[in-house]
């Protein structure tokens, strides 16, 4: 497995990470525990060792199962998890209701302290790697959030601090009052906005990114074609990622990566992960894993380096067929 420094942190961090969103099964068509614990051990045993989680996931249900997984094994684990998408007070501003509650984005002082606890609680440990916000408060001011922030780094509550679905503008507003070591945001072959200045500011300050939904929710895993079908709140349902116009571009750029993928003894899932962490200033991939296997397939793609030449053209490939998607 590689690895890097997350931020100025001096955490030394698998480049692949199970995100467990799906764990929660909000969103996802449901979770199943024992699966799910068998996917986080296995990502261990594959020498992964950054775990994100979040209190929204599934209302506390993703943090409960990544704490039994990783019981006993604490120390070898980078845990990640958030806070500010909060359904213990109506401060700040709704932002949408799960499982009949209604979640507000709220970064105060008190409710992130409330939060913290809950989330250690639930992970059974003292201590978080990685604190993240979420996502951002408009009705908070970043100065109060991110003293609230140093003040619990400086107890020892939490290692690092981390942003999540923030502006340019906001990460520059949070550097202000300390030191920012990672921010969480979307980043894939179809989605590379983030290059035009996230990243560019990120390289110059010392701070990584994790990068989720490396596989565009599994349509740039080869594995999900024009006859697949979701059900439940499965949120692909209405995607229009997931039009059949989009499934037929995806499916051929693809097909164009399996060859190269084949030469390198990985699937495509693997080389497009190994893409991702390979570009400038994409620091780590978060990927979900629902199985065990899919754990293993996961790590495996932070076993590899990609040389230059292929890296380009992979690149030349997205240019030209991934641009095609419309969402």
């Amino acid at each position: 497995m590689n690895f890097r420094e997350l931020g100025k942190s001096g955490l030394d961090t698998s480049v692949i990470g199970v995100g467990t969103w799906a764990m929660g099964g909000w969103m996802w068509g449901g979770t199943d525990e024992e699966k799910s614990i068998h996917a986080l051990k296995e990502s261990l045993e594959q020498g992964v060792n950054l775990i994100d989680t979040a209190p929204a996931y599934g209302l506390g249900r993703s943090e409960e199962i990544v704490g039994k997984a990783i019981k006993g094994q604490r120390d070898n684990v980078v845990l990640a998890t958030k806070c500010g998408l909060v359904w213990h007070t109506q401060e700040g501003n709704h932002f949408f209701d799960e499982d009949g509650k209604p979640v507000h984005r709220f970064l105060g002082e008190n409710s992130i302290r409330h939060e913290l606890e809950q989330s250690l609680s639930r992970l059974q440990t003292d201590y978080i790697d990685l604190y993240i916000t979420h996502w951002q408060d408009p009705t908070t001011p970043i100065e109060e959030t991110m003293k609230t922030l140093l003040a619990l780094k400086k107890e020892g509550k939490i290692k690092a601090i981390g942003i999540s679905n923030a502006s340019l503008a906001e990460l520059k507003e949070y550097q202000k009052y300390g030191v920012v070591d990672a921010v969480q945001e979307r980043y894939n072959a179809i989605d590379r906005a983030l290059e035009s200045e996230i990243l560019p500011h990120t390289q110059k300050t010392g701070v990584s990114c994790l990068s989720y939904s490396s596989l565009a929710l599994g349509i740039l895993s080869g594995k999900i074609t024009e006859a697949t079908t979701f059900s439940g709140d499965d949120q692909r349902l209405e995607d229009p990622l997931f039009s059949l116009a989009n499934r037929k571009v995806i499916q051929a750029f693809c097909q164009q990566l399996a060859p190269l993928a084949s030469e390198l003894n990985l699937s495509v899932a693997q080389l497009v992960i190994a893409w991702t962490v390979a570009q400038p200033g994409v620091t780590f991939s978060l990927c979900g894993a629902r199985n065990a296997q899919q754990a293993k397939e996961n790590a495996m793609a932070g076993q590899v380096k990609l040389d230059t030449q292929l890296v380009q053209n992979i690149t030349a490939l997205v240019d030209s067929h991934l641009k095609q998607v419309a969402v």
